[in-house]
């Protein structure tokens, strides 16, 4: 191989590594934070959820929205649930977004009525065109309401008594609270060896990853469900846009750079279901794995340019990175190996370099997994090791698979919203009558 062009791979080889370097270093820092600050923190939100909130004569308004799109009974039980939170009939709207373009709204029509049967402000707003999807569901119906706070609940997740009040009560105490996201929940971990990777790699997520940047000040994106927003927030930041897939990560960084802050509870759960196939899940992970990366494209600079601290600035970068890591890998991988090839005398210091840079991604990645387990599901750590090959397994399975939707993600190709369908099966185990309590 010319001198020129070893060199030129040794250069790319180095900075991919540094690369790689760095976007280990998230999860790193947030297991480090997590084990140095969660015990005060969980106390912390104890005490919050305890604090009384005032009389219900003087409780405010909420609008509860569930965007729909083709959801078949889905729609009937999360109205149910709505049907039995906890806060004042007079008090509390709900919005059905419903995009549906089979049945699914007849059903939709019906679980409203059951709600104003039960004197609540129930609506169906049923739109023949989706046009800006999800986002501009929502947006289309803030248009026509009124309410200060705004809570979202997608269709597979079923919220329990508590979760307004619980979600509440950090807003009315604090009028610079924008946003406070609950903890995602499972209602199918079992149903396969899928559903059970799932529940690992998102109580990681939700139970660690989020719950840590809450505490320790960062910007804290909104999952797209089981959160309340302050509407005063959503109209300074501009409103739902739907120019990313990520329209939930998008707004809430927008919303955080116009100086609001966000909270997350990991002590209110909402359970919602898995995709229960890998095809299914597939295209619910190319979703998640290309939005970030059109959010970064598009909020980068803004976040450069912005009053955050240094740290914010840096971890909101490295998260906006995140879903290059596997990219990245592989370029890491094949300069490598031409180099090994190659018998270059500085291929040593390089795969050393490489090594180093997996073997942090995998144990920082590992230790999350663990701590979720152990935070979350109260599991001995021998138990939270179980499994864990499969996770990371799946991580890398899924850092090459979704390639395509970095790479368009970065470039600004624009893809259409595609739904995760997720349906209810009668009469099995997680079924809606199971949460009663």
């Amino acid at each position: 191989m010319p001198h020129s062009l070893a060199l030129a791979n040794h250069v790319i080889l180095l900075f991919s590594l540094a690369a790689l370097w760095m976007m280990g270093l998230p999860a790193t820092w947030i297991v480090v934070q997590n084990l140095r600050r969660g015990r005060s923190a969980l106390a912390a939100e104890a005490r919050l959820l305890a604090a009384p909130l005032p009389p219900d004569a003087e409780l405010p308004d909420v609008l509860v929205q569930i965007p729909t799109f083709n959801e078949e009974t889905l729609v009937q039980d999360v109205c149910r649930g709505v049907g039995a939170l906890d806060w004042p009939r007079d008090r509390l709207h709900v919005q059905v977004l419903d995009d549906s373009t089979d049945g699914s709204a007849l059903i939709a029509a019906a679980a409203v009525a059951e709600l104003c049967e039960q004197g609540i402000d129930a609506v169906l707003l049923h739109r023949e065109s989706r046009t800006g999807y999800k986002a501009g569901a929502l947006a289309a119906g803030l248009a026509r309401s009124r309410q200060e706070f705004v809570a979202i609940l997608d269709a597979d997740y079923r919220p329990r008594a508590d979760f307004l009040r619980g979600c509440l009560r950090p807003l009315l105490s604090d009028s610079g609270i924008a946003l406070v996201q609950a903890r995602c929940d499972y209602l199918n971990p079992d149903r396969n060896w899928l559903t059970r990777v799932q529940r690992r790699i998102l109580d990681a997520h939700y139970g660690i990853e989020q719950a840590t940047r809450s505490w320790i000040g960062l910007v804290l994106p909104f999952n797209g469900t089981c959160g309340v927003w302050r509407r005063a927030a959503i109209e300074d930041a501009g409103g739902w846009q739907s120019d990313t897939l990520a329209e939930d990560l998008d707004l809430s960084y927008r919303v955080q750079l116009r100086g609001w802050r966000a909270m997350f509870l990991v002590s209110v759960a909402v359970p919602g279901r898995l995709p229960e196939s890998f095809s299914t899940w597939r295209t619910q992970q190319f979703r998640w794995v290309k939005g970030p990366s059109e959010v970064a494209r598009k909020l980068a600079r803004r976040v450069w340019r912005s009053k955050l601290p240094l740290t914010s600035k840096v971890m909101s970068t490295l998260q906006f990175l995140g879903s290059a890591f596997g990219p990245v890998a592989g370029v890491a991988l094949a300069t490598g190996a031409v180099e090994i090839a190659w018998g270059a005398e500085f291929s040593r210091v390089p795969t050393t370099l490489l090594c180093v840079a997996l073997l942090q991604a995998v144990a920082a990645t590992s230790a999350m997994v663990v701590l979720g387990q152990m935070r979350i599901r109260g599991a001995s750590i021998w138990t939270a090791l179980g499994g864990l090959p499969l996770v990371i397994g799946l991580f890398i399975g899924l850092a090459v698979a979704n390639l395509r939707g970095v790479i368009e993600g970065f470039l600004g190709r624009s893809s259409a919203f595609v739904r995760t369908p997720k349906t209810a099966e009668p009469g099995s185990p997680d079924a809606f009558g199971d949460l009663a309590d």
